[in-house]
């Protein structure tokens, strides 16, 4: 009896977190312009140069690195970025562009980043990478 409340305990755990992760967003990847020559994609440990201009469903920009004319410059898959980016960049070429549809979960999360990122807010980005810049490997 007992190995049957504990068989149907786990089920039901399992069946729950199932249904939560039904609930959550993916992110999206889009992309806008390809590039001919590639002869490096973005990797985990790269140091990438960008430009982006980040915006809210329903159009509001609340931040760009364009009009600053100063791209934003940062180590990829070390954390200094939302996760939606960690993720979304990955196996860019110099050159490309892409538009991220990124879920609260992955950017800011309940919190948000007052004043302008509400919280549970989905991203989206329209992001330039310009260039690479490789460690060479240890």
């Amino acid at each position: 009896m007992r190995l049957y409340l504990l068989i149907a305990v786990t089920l039901m755990s399992l069946l729950t977190e199932v249904v939560q992760g039904a609930d959550k967003k993916k992110l999206q990847i889009g992309i806008k312009k390809r590039v001919d020559n590639c002869p490096i994609k973005s990797r985990k440990g790269d140091v990438l140069n960008m430009h982006y201009t980040g915006k809210l469903e329903d159009g509001t920009e609340f931040d760009s690195s364009i009009p600053r004319n100063q791209p934003f410059t940062f180590t990829l898959g070390t954390g200094q970025v939302i996760k939606g980016w960690d993720q979304g960049l990955l196996g860019m070429c110099e050159g490309e562009k892409r538009k991220l549809v990124i879920p609260s979960e992955l950017g800011y999360g309940d919190r948000g980043a007052p004043p302008k990122i509400p919280g549970g807010a989905t991203l989206i980005f329209e992001v330039e990478l310009l260039s690479i810049e490789r460690r060479s490997d240890l």
